[in-house]
């Protein structure tokens, strides 16, 4: 398979409609690696599956440029490459198949559309190719009809892979499967896409989805990217509020008040809770001289202590047996407080600690705070 890099520099897409233009994507900048599987992740409306259409040859963009490799597909001045010339392929949430043709006749069609057209014999080898590496090869004679969603989706994206496109783009092709079945094509998915090698670009809405496929997350809102880097690195330092929010499940706590130093401890004073910061961060923060800031921490980050110093103490109002662990949930003017623990809860209150090492701070404008 091709290995193609994705420079985006400065792009941008707007709409004129009756209520006036509207700014869909604002400026992005974007580097995607050869054979990167990488995500577009982002609430409904933010933007992605218009920069997938601009990507795709599908829009044409209001202002920057973009290339694969080193060649200029597409600007706002006039150089626009259409599908075909970018070698480009599509897969789609709806699985788009002829329904009077066979597996292999879905599969092959992308090849009897190629300039020259491969032979009959060429082409049954390509097809086999495709379908043995989806396991769906003795279902070449089948229609979709006798197909099961997630076969069927097998053979979208076999019609996809088929002819050794330069670049594979992705719109939220597992939405239309059951859960188990979306975790199951998930993982082959994410197998399939390391044996091939494609450049891969794969739109959702589904943090999960975005965390366990990418190499790399673009994270976007209202058509502006918010935060580029790994998985890990996402969840991990989480550039501003809406990043922290949007991954994780549950959600990251937020905990917004002010800051007091009582005894020589800082306090952060959210409404009716009253937090202890842990020393370590208390004096990396007291320099800064912040009145009011936001207190990030994951549901696994709060611990459950029965002895020893606390940072915070909750009544318990749900809990949740969730298999392998419980989830705690403690509501509070703010909202909720989610607390992940492999043991059940004793008690109807409980004692946390926190750990310095695990926090994630915000400013007043929901830009992270690094100390």
């Amino acid at each position: 398979m091709n290995a193609t890099k994705i420079t985006i520099k400065s792009l941008a897409k707007s709409f004129v409609t009756f209520r006036g233009k509207v700014d869909v994507l604002k400026s992005i900048d974007l580097e995607i690696e050869p054979g990167e599987f990488f995500v577009l992740l982002g609430p409904s409306g933010c933007g992605k599956s218009t920069l997938l259409n601009l990507l795709a040859g599908l829009e044409k963009p209001s202002g920057g440029e973009l290339y694969f490799d080193q060649e200029l597909v597409a600007d706002s001045v006039g150089k626009f490459s259409g599908p075909f010339e970018r070698d480009i392929s599509m897969v789609f949430q709806s699985y788009a198949l002829y329904p009077h043709m066979t597996v292999e006749g879905n599969i092959a069609f992308p090849l009897t559309n190629l300039p020259q057209v491969p032979s009959p014999k060429v082409m049954q080898a390509k097809v086999k190719e495709a379908a043995t590496l989806l396991q769906i090869d003795h279902l070449l004679d089948r229609k979709p009809a006798e197909l099961s969603g997630g076969q069927r989706q097998r053979v979208a994206i076999g019609r996809a892979i088929v002819r050794n496109p330069k670049v594979c783009l992705m719109d939220e092709p597992l939405s239309n499967l059951d859960a188990k079945l979306r975790n199951e094509m998930r993982a082959h998915l994410k197998d399939l896409q390391k044996k091939l090698g494609v450049t891969t670009i794969y739109v959702t809405h589904d943090q999960l989805e975005a965390m366990t496929l990418g190499h790399r997350i673009a994270i976007m809102n209202n058509g502006v990217l918010q935060q580029v880097g790994t998985p890990v690195e996402i969840y991990r330092a989480p550039i501003n509020q809406f990043v922290a929010r949007f991954i994780g499940s549950p959600t990251m706590n937020m905990l917004t008040g002010d800051l007091n130093e009582e005894n020589g401890s800082l306090y952060l004073q959210a409404d009716t809770l009253k937090i202890k910061l842990p020393t370590e961060t208390a004096c990396k923060l007291k320099p800064k001289n912040l009145k009011k800031i936001t207190l990030g921490v994951r549901p696994e980050r709060l611990y459950v202590i029965t002895e020893g110093e606390q940072n915070l103490a909750l009544p318990v109002n749900v809990i949740e047996n969730v298999g392998p662990e419980f989830l705690i949930y403690s509501f509070h003017k703010q909202g909720q407080i989610v607390v992940r623990t492999p043991d059940e809860p004793v008690g109807d209150s409980l004692c946390l600690a926190l750990d310095a090492g695990h926090l994630h701070l915000f400013d007043d404008q929901g830009a992270r705070i690094n100390l």
